[in-house]
């Protein structure tokens, strides 16, 4: 059995992309779909990509539900912590991991926005490894914003950035 045709849960737990014994990079996910826990249109963005790519794609962050941030900071201001003593606790890294496992297993990474932090944070990890980044712009952007073109393609037209998709991919 391949690393692709064994379980999710147990392929995560052997450590995903990082732990294949021969050190090969199993990916698992066509495209890492980031963008906002508020943005309501992440699951059809996730839906038409497999759609129209033929790609597996990775969205599953987004089921923490939009105002997961706001309680993890509430929760852990409650208690008296630091911005930076939260991020070192264990369910502040256990998420990390989980996003960070499902990006090393990712073969490239879709920015749909609007997004905020740690969507751009993500974008920028993808690139600075070399690895292919698009931006998917909301119809409503207001601000624009020249660094955008670091990124593979910038678009707001789903059907050019599928044919890109399947250009890097080889679809």
């Amino acid at each position: 059995m391949t690393e692709r045709q064994r379980p999710y849960w147990e392929f995560m737990r052997n450590g995903g992309a990082e732990g294949h014994p021969d050190n090969r990079k199993p990916y698992l996910w066509d495209v890492y779909l980031a963008g906002s826990l508020r943005n309501p249109a992440i699951p059809s963005i996730m839906e038409e990509l497999h759609i129209k790519v033929n790609a597996k794609v990775f969205a599953d962050w987004y089921a923490a539900g939009p105002e997961a941030d706001d309680h993890w900071k509430a929760f852990y201001k409650g208690v008296g912590y630091t911005y930076t003593k939260a991020l070192k606790e264990p369910a502040s890294v256990n998420t990390f991991e989980f996003d960070r496992r499902n990006m090393l297993a990712s073969k490239t990474m879709v920015l749909a926005l609007p997004a905020g932090k740690s969507g751009h944070m993500e974008l920028g990890w993808f690139l600075g490894r070399g690895t292919p980044g698009y931006i998917l712009l909301d119809s409503n952007e207001d601000r624009w914003d020249v660094m955008y073109q670091f990124a593979t393609c910038v678009t707001a037209d789903m059907d050019e950035l599928a044919a890109w998709l399947r250009k890097d991919l080889g679809k």
